[in-house]
């Protein structure tokens, strides 16, 4: 199994980026013995992913970075790098390689403090290492002086670095940082792909695994979660219903609510699995007493965490509303594709019940409408509407039609 397994139903990324690791090898190569490669053309310092939300873009990263780290004996022999069984393979692709730095977020941004010391750990050489590799998976949530810390560094790179940045779409970076960025666009993985990788590499029933990907259309983390949460199944289960029960205010306003009670219901469980651990290991890092009493000086440290676990719980309710929204729209696509007598498969065919109801009950055009208000919705929560507001307009729309 190669490092590029798991970037499913991008063969042609694949082979841009294998091809980067192979004249990345001839670099490092013709740096050692004084010389300069002409078959480094297709390694650059600056690597942009973007593609639609579980297309793999971080996949992508990581199994470059994996590649660009490889030490397989099988290299001297003429292999390709990447073999994905090598240590230098392993860490990467598990996140313990010394030269590989990945940045995610659970909170709504990425500030200045934190690139600030992703830029001072680009200047050092390997450690362990032929590169040193930064990936920031969320470059899309990177603030506008966060982005300005970054510029600076993809600017005037030190010699063995690689930033690797994941993004959404262009749009969503910076455009002094995306002009110095090596472009990769990745697409929506085929269904089949998605299954095939859930039985392959999680043991799922293939029919199981059918379904789940069918469902998310594409979405491989959203297949894997739906195929293995039986939580995750009742949720959506339960978006799919709101369609047949806004047929008046008072059904609009309870779906609503309900919707917004399960996302807090959800950010609530990521606090109970986290919260609690945290501050248990910052109050004992801090010297907590037997009795939990603090020394002196502390509270701001605490108080710090605090801010922390608030901001993430808010995205965490954020992230639960917009994969509600994500469902809801494709239950709408999939009306709209009956109506029309389109021969694209259906992504809720466990749901064909309430799907043909509403096409009975409806017109394409206001089909249409309704996914506009789904969208709306979206746009709003991206601006900071309170949350229950923005969905009540919405159910509200989807009522009228």
């Amino acid at each position: 199994m190669t490092v590029w397994d798991d970037l499913v139903g991008q063969e042609r990324v694949r082979a841009q980026l294998a091809a980067a690791a192979r004249d990345a090898d001839a670099l490092v190569t013709s740096d050692s013995l004084g010389e300069r490669s002409p078959d480094a053309s297709k390694m650059t310092h600056a690597w942009l992913f973007t593609g639609p939300p579980g297309s793999g873009g971080p996949t992508a990263a990581r199994a470059f970075a994996a590649a660009l780290q490889c030490v397989s004996p099988d290299r001297a022999l003429g292999g390709e790098p990447g073999c994905g069984f090598c240590d230098g393979c392993h860490t990467a692709l598990i996140g313990t390689h010394a030269d590989v730095q990945v940045i995610r977020t659970d909170l709504l941004s990425i500030g200045v403090k934190q690139t600030r010391e992703l830029v001072r750990r680009a200047q050092l050489s390997p450690a362990v290492g032929r590169w040193q590799v930064i990936i920031v998976e969320d470059a899309d949530r990177l603030t506008e002086g966060a982005g300005n810390v970054i510029l600076k560094a993809v600017e005037e790179p030190a010699p063995r670095t690689v930033w690797m940045l994941c993004a959404p779409s262009l749009e969503d970076v910076l455009p002094t940082i995306r002009s110095r960025c090596r472009h990769l666009t990745l697409r929506t993985p085929p269904v089949a792909a998605v299954a095939d990788v859930l039985i392959r590499r999680d043991g799922i029933e293939p029919a199981v695994a059918a379904a789940a990907a069918r469902a998310t259309q594409g979405h491989i983390g959203r297949a894997r979660r739906l195929a293995t949460d039986e939580r995750a199944r009742a949720r959506r289960a339960t978006v799919l219903k709101l369609p047949l029960r806004v047929d008046d205010v008072g059904g609009c306003l309870k779906a609503a609510q309900e919707l917004i009670d399960a996302a807090a219901e959800d950010a609530k469980q990521v606090a109970d699995e986290t919260d609690v651990k945290e501050t248990d290991e910052l109050k004992a890092a801090l010297g907590a007493s037997q009795g939990g009493r603090m020394p002196r000086g502390t509270a701001g440290a605490m108080k710090d965490l605090e801010d922390r676990q608030k901001r993430r719980k808010t995205r965490t309710q954020r992230d639960s509303l917009d994969l509600a929204l994500s469902d809801l729209t494709g239950f709408y696509r999939d009306v709209l594709a009956l109506q029309l007598g389109s021969e694209i498969a259906i992504a809720n065919e466990d749901v064909r019940d309430a799907l043909d109801r509403i096409v009975r009950s409806s017109t394409p055009e206001r089909t249409l409408r309704r996914i506009e208000a789904v969208v709306a919705c979206r746009a709003a929560l991206e601006a900071n509407v309170a949350p229950l507001l923005a969905v009540e307009s919405m159910t509200m729309a989807l009522r009228a039609g």
